[in-house]
């Protein structure tokens, strides 16, 4: 079996110990909604805020003809899926899944998006509960805008119109912004719409038993914090077992005697503010990505990773910018 969101074969052991019928085991893991634990257990994906979103917009513009509970949208990870909705009179509300995520701060929120109609063209707006950048920008990344605007376009399609605006809210998100990471990275006033899989990963207890089974099957591991890093680390690190850890850097300790090689490595605002929770202090930045961007040498990013070099001399930490290059390596 192979997961399409990891990117993995499924150790044929771990097929074996799961009491899931098989045909409904491999449909649920090549679909992307479940994930096999080394003991068998099985756990449930989530939906991205990103593939909440696209929902609600879908709905919405479907809505201007009739009401649904019920659309399909199509994942970054081309595996499409499909979401309960409630929608009428060109307002979609979906509810965000987080899965068998236990740290997932915007489980359950409501995302809503509000439809015109127009002549051509489709236009995504931020509207309340979504944060904004310091430059203006609102967030909401290019993968999850990508399946908005893809959800939006199927809609037109099927009620045989040609255009649309749709705004984009989330309810309580200037509330929820504060329990998340959006004040490190400079985003205000919301959260973030997000997802490059467009699925949630279940991180829970069992990520630890995860990685340290894994490691016995390849000695060489690298630890990434997100989806994008992992990307970047499969295309360079050959022959390594890529294993998103997100913010769980206290795993490193305890997988580092049973990997002979390991790596840290991701984009390099979370891994250098773990290093040094202190990184931005008088450097006149107000976010770690500001001053990668803008001043790549700075002498901070090395002072961070000297940090973490002397806390786990064994570690090799490998840093991409956020176009695929390497920013720093340890090697």
């Amino acid at each position: 079996m192979f997961d399409p969101i990891n990117r993995r074969e499924i150790p044929d052991e771990w097929v074996l110990r799961s009491e899931i019928q098989k045909n409904i085991l491999k449909k649920g893991i090549e679909t992307g909604k479940l994930v096999l634990l080394p003991d068998g257990r099985v756990l449930k994906r989530g939906f991205t805020t990103g593939t909440t979103a696209a929902a609600a917009a879908k709905a919405a513009v479907l809505s201007t003809k009739k009401s649904i509970g019920k659309v399909s949208v199509m994942t970054p990870s081309e595996i499409r899926v499909e979401l309960s909705v409630e929608s009428s009179n060109g307002v979609g509300t979906a509810c965000k899944d987080a899965g068998d995520h236990e740290f997932d701060v915007t489980d359950g929120i409501k995302i809503t998006a509000h439809a015109t109609l127009r002549e051509e063209g489709i236009t995504i707006k931020a509207g309340r509960g979504i944060g904004w950048f310091e430059d203006g920008r609102p967030a909401i990344n290019p993968s999850p805008m990508e399946s908005i605007k893809r959800a939006v376009r199927e809609a037109l399609d099927e009620i045989c119109e040609h255009g649309a605006e749709v705004l984009i809210e989330v309810e309580n998100g200037e509330t929820l912004a504060k329990k998340t990471l959006n004040p490190e990275y400079g985003v205000s006033g919301g959260i973030s719409i997000l997802g490059t899989t467009g699925f949630v990963e279940p991180w829970n207890e069992h990520l630890e038993e995860m990685v340290k089974s894994l490691i016995e099957r390849s000695s060489k591991v690298a630890l990434t914090t997100g989806r994008r890093g992992a990307e970047f680390a499969r295309q360079m690190l050959r022959g390594y077992e890529v294993v998103v850890i997100g913010s769980r850097f206290e795993i490193i300790e305890s997988v580092s005697k049973k990997a002979n090689d390991l790596i840290l490595c991701g984009l390099p605002a979370l891994i250098l503010k773990w290093g040094n929770p202190d990184i931005l202090e008088s450097t006149g930045f107000k976010t770690v990505k500001e001053m990668v961007i803008n001043e790549p040498d700075h002498k901070a990013i090395d002072l961070s990773i000297e940090v973490m070099k002397n806390r786990y001399p064994y570690l090799q930490i490998l840093l991409f910018n956020f176009d695929g290059n390497i920013l720093r390596d340890t090697r």
